[in-house]
């Protein structure tokens, strides 16, 4: 039977999917980063509180872009140019979710709908950040390689997961309920079939390089096509249901630990 941990061995184990895996995962934090960092620029006077949270998020990407650089360095590699059927922020943004890059180019001040469409956004692609780091931390966060890595990344994914979901509960006592409403289940709706098939794509390339015979490559597509009917038929729900964080403010206290910490 296969499982998540086995799966991310034969990752691990390999020094071309791996260098695809660290590849993939630096440039979407990178991405992450900038369109966080133009975010707190771009924030309303209405909302200038937020912007030192938006920028800490932006900090907090790049430095996770660096750390997936510095796992690349420590077996002396450098990134892969990533398939644009894996780019799963690209992907989204070509389908209109989350705010466009074109947009944040422009030194125009965001509006309140814009700052509810980049807080939806990043709650949900933030629930699939901290859930894949959670599955890592679980089965790798002892290992000699990645371990470190992966519990610090870990650990800024439930910051940014519990500061999404505060400042949406703040937006919706002030007003914004329906909006918010409205705005998590567009996103949602486009965003379960981009990550099913960025999935795809990904094992794919995977299972190319690691040689996965046809039986195995049918059997993680039907798991992944699974989890799609799943959060299709209600799982959605758990991508888009908001609750108050343990940790609150969680973006406004101290400053990140560095990547060259790590490294």
């Amino acid at each position: 039977m296969l499982s998540a941990k086995d799966l991310f061995q034969e990752i691990l184990d390999n020094d071309d999917t791996f260098r695809l895996f660290c590849s993939i995962a630096a440039a979407g934090e990178a991405q992450g980063g900038w369109e966080n960092a133009r975010i707190s620029v771009l924030v309303p006077d209405s909302y200038r509180a937020l912007a030192p949270k938006v920028a800490r998020h932006g900090a907090d990407e790049d430095k996770h872009g660096r750390i997936f650089n510095a796992l690349l360095k420590k077996r002396g590699m450098e990134p892969v140019e990533v398939p644009g059927e894996t780019d799963y922020t690209m992907l989204l943004e070509g389908i209109g979710i989350g705010l466009a890059h074109d947009q944040l180019r422009r030194d125009r001040q965001l509006t309140e709908a814009d700052i509810i469409t980049y807080l939806a956004h990043s709650r949900i692609t933030e629930q699939r950040a901290a859930n894949q780091m959670q599955m890592l931390v679980t089965h790798f966060g002892d290992h000699p390689e990645v371990g470190r890595a992966v519990r610090m990344i870990s650990h800024d994914e439930d910051n940014h997961l519990a500061y999404c979901h505060e400042e949406l509960l703040g937006l919706a006592a002030a007003g914004h309920g329906r909006r918010v409403k409205e705005t998590l289940r567009e996103a949602v709706a486009a965003e379960i079939r981009v990550y099913r098939d960025v999935s795809h794509a990904v094992m794919e390339h995977m299972g190319r390089i690691l040689g996965w015979p046809r039986s195995k490559r049918m059997l993680l597509s039907a798991g992944i096509e699974g989890m799609y009917a799943y959060e299709r038929a209600g799982g959605w729900r758990r991508l888009v249901a908001l609750r108050m964080p343990e940790r609150r403010d969680a973006l406004g206290g101290p400053p990140p630990r560095t990547a060259t910490e790590f490294a």
